[in-house]
């Protein structure tokens, strides 16, 4: 009835206290509608009859229409005395994560009772006639701080903020979104038929961004930042002494066109300007992969773009998209150079110009993050040197995130432990054959495996099996690939990268690595590879139910020559030679250029370096 309307009142009676009595009056003056009238004859309120204005004529007008209400039964006046009509008002809601799910983001009807400041208000949600307290979404006003003595301060503007949200909404009928609800703070949004009272303050310059709530926003973060612009160009209120990052710099130095002619890593770019002057870019906001804790190896030259991992990967990501083409460069700050110590004249990093870059509407940044190449720097609340478009790389990153499997993520790393390993291992040797996915393949022996059951992650080696080893990178040295190393290793990925596998585990190795079979579709891939002269039967193999069927399959690799003849060996003049599989080191060096003669046979037997052999059948 009245609330947002005109009103007149006039005062008739003011106390020693300072409490003034009155009327108010619907309208600019006083022949609008009496509000004390009005409430007395729907039977809303009751008449004092003897009280301060005594006999007035007004005071007696109030007694008949009391007495009018009375007879008509209106308001308290009915049967009853109206009880039907109180309120169940739920004060505690046990709990508020559960209660704001249960609302599944939908508009909730309301009355805003209390105004806390300007971000800040207590509502009744109706009809349930629920008291809650809402913190507008996205958004930060000025507050009121407790002091010690029980007083209270306000920060700069944190009065006119609350006037303002007062002003609109105080017992206003509004709409509410939940949206979230983290440490039982519930976060929402207040829709009202003139507005969206969060994107306003914006506006006005009474609220700041804040970056932790504006994940739940509902209704478009590029609104509230749209709004937060505005204010610090206008420079109001809060922002009235805000001094844009890149404020002192010339617009053909803020928004260029340039050639890409290097890229340094995974967030810095070197580009050629069309002065012909080579300027280095970093991307904004963006963090590239990074190595934890310090280089061990403190004799190795430590190479980032390939001792780090990931870090190549990103470099070519960037590079396949961007190299010799031209991009779209939009400065967003320039970072100071920072010193190594405060004695030291030596900056730890150089004066650094950050941009957002973009060819071809892409923005190269959000590209990175959305492959998990890059992650999204988190600032101060006070801080706005970071990327112009940094809601969509917070969004990409929290995209990327939900998409992965956590309990993935958590068993892998749970495995990786070899105590921890221990523990798992008789559960996977007590479930007999376990369903697998082959995540990545290592070797032609040695595989990545996703347990979907126990959900986690393993190294898994086939058992029975002496693969060849690829080349390695060792504390002495590159070790140099065996032969066959790189068949073995396309074999198997051809056959199971990816698939749905099962497997036996039956031990484990002392850095945790479980060791067993692998089948695919009836096939076992450690007697796959013994058959297709990949790998050699080991001696571990002769306890297992296998054996058999790998000693015959090796028999079966050496008899068929035209399976085998692309890998024999070339370093003996015997031609028909097969490979020697990979015989380890203690072998090697017992069997190195060994001549075996047996004349009784008329049998000779030729160990070449290698490890290949030949026999030669001949008359005594």
């Amino acid at each position: 009835m009245l609330i947002g309307k005109e009103v007149c009142f006039t005062v008739e009676v003011k106390t020693a206290l300072g409490r003034e009595y009155g009327m108010v009056y619907l309208g600019r003056d006083t022949t609008g509608e009496n509000i004390a009238e009005s409430l007395v004859n729907e039977g809303l309120a009751t008449v004092r009859r003897e009280g301060i204005r005594g006999n007035n004529p007004d005071q007696a007008r109030l007694c008949d229409l009391e007495d009018q209400a009375k007879a008509s039964k209106k308001g308290m006046w009915t049967e009853g005395g109206g009880t039907n009509t109180v309120r169940d008002l739920k004060y505690i809601i046990e709990n508020p994560r559960n209660f704001v799910d249960s609302m599944h983001q939908k508009p909730v009807n309301a009355v805003i009772e209390h105004v806390r400041d300007g971000s800040v208000v207590r509502a009744l949600l109706l009809p349930d006639y629920y008291l809650v307290t809402v913190m507008l979404s996205g958004v930060k006003c000025p507050t009121f701080k407790r002091e010690a003595d029980g007083t209270e301060s306000p920060e700069p503007f944190a009065a006119e903020a609350k006037f303002f949200t007062e002003s609109r909404l105080l017992q206003r009928d509004v709409q509410i979104i939940l949206e979230s609800c983290p440490n039982q703070v519930i976060l929402g949004t207040i829709l009202h038929p003139n507005g969206n009272i969060t994107e306003l303050l914006l506006k006005e310059g009474f609220a700041r961004c804040v970056d932790w709530s504006m994940a739940v926003y509902t209704q478009g973060a590029e609104k509230l930042r749209a709004g937060e612009k505005s204010a610090k160009e206008r420079k109001v209120r809060i922002w009235k002494d805000y001094v844009a990052p890149t404020a002192n710099m010339d617009q053909k130095d803020r928004q260029f066109v340039a050639k890409v002619m290097q890229v340094v890593n995974a967030d810095a770019v070197v580009v050629k300007l069309n002065s012909g002057e080579y300027k280095t870019i970093h991307l904004s906001s963006i963090r590239p992969p990074r190595i934890e804790g310090e280089n061990k190896d403190k004799d190795k030259r430590f190479r980032p773009i390939y001792d780090i991992p990931y870090m190549f990967e990103a470099r070519e990501f960037m590079r396949k998209k961007i190299i010799g083409k031209k991009v779209n460069v939009t400065v967003d700050y320039i970072r100071a150079a920072t010193s190594a110590s405060e004695t030291s004249t030596i900056p730890a990093f150089a004066e650094r110009t950050c941009a957002t870059v973009t060819i071809g509407g892409i923005n190269i940044a959000e590209a990175l993050v959305s492959k998990g190449f890059a992650t999204v720097i988190r600032y101060r609340q006070d801080d706005d040197q970071r990327s112009s478009h940094y809601d969509e790389l917070l969004a990409a990153e929290f995209l990327l995130l939900t998409s992965l499997s956590l309990s993935l993520v958590l068993a892998f790393f749970l495995l990786q432990e070899t105590q921890k390993a221990k523990q798992f291992l008789p559960f996977l040797q007590r479930a007999g054959r376990s369903e697998a996915v082959v995540e990545y393949v290592f070797s032609g022996s040695r595989l990545k495996l996703y347990m979907p059951k126990e959900t986690c992650l393993i190294t898994f080696l086939l058992a029975g099996i002496e693969c060849p080893r690829g080349s390695r990178n060792m504390p002495g040295g590159m070790q140099v690939a065996e032969p066959f190393s790189d068949e073995a290793m396309a074999f198997t990925k051809e056959l199971v990268l990816q698939r749905e596998v099962e497997v036996e585990v039956e031990s484990m190795d002392k850095a945790g690595n479980f060791i067993g079979w692998l089948h695919i579709e009836g096939v076992n891939l450690s007697v796959a590879l013994v058959e297709n002269a990949l790998s050699k039967v080991h001696f571990t193999a002769e306890r297992s139910s296998y054996y058999k069927t790998l000693v015959s399959g090796e028999e079966a690799s050496r008899l068929r020559k035209d399976k085998v003849s692309p890998h024999t060996s070339t370093q003996n003049n015997f031609s028909g030679c097969v490979p020697s599989y990979v015989f380890s080191s203690k072998v090697l060096g017992l069997a190195l250029r060994v001549l075996f003669f047996v004349s009784v046979l008329g049998l000779a037997i030729f160990v070449s370096p290698k490890g290949g052999f030949c026999l030669l059948v001949f008359w005594v």
